[in-house]
């Protein structure tokens, strides 16, 4: 990733910004999404008991803001992630899927 040198200093209200609604193995994620150039940024809530419906493979860095997740890799290792945590991963580095048995609001770069 690389944040383009013309991009001028800006302020986001998150709650302005339209969601989008996925939906999950079991759950549902909103997502709430800025484009910078080619860098994604993006306010997402996994409801409760929520599972993601695929293993991801794009790299991401993940800031926990409110709740509780569990990541869990392809070969089996499982993390948990708690409010104030963080987890980076690159692009098809490790396949991840995430799971959230009370929900919760994350602030992720990809």
């Amino acid at each position: 990733m690389k944040i383009d040198s013309n991009l001028l200093f800006g302020v986001t209200d998150w709650d302005t910004v339209n969601t989008e609604r996925h939906e999950g193995t079991t759950g549902y994620a909103t997502w709430r999404v800025q484009h910078f150039g080619d860098v994604r940024v993006r306010r997402v809530e996994y409801s409760a008991n929520y599972l993601a419906d695929h293993w991801c493979k794009k790299g991401h860095f993940i800031f926990c803001l409110e709740g509780e997740m569990i990541t869990e890799l392809e070969d089996g290792r499982e993390f948990v992630l708690k409010a104030g945590m963080s987890y980076q991963v690159g692009d098809g580095a490790e396949a991840h899927r995430t799971r959230s048995e009370k929900g919760v609001k994350l602030f992720i770069v990809d």
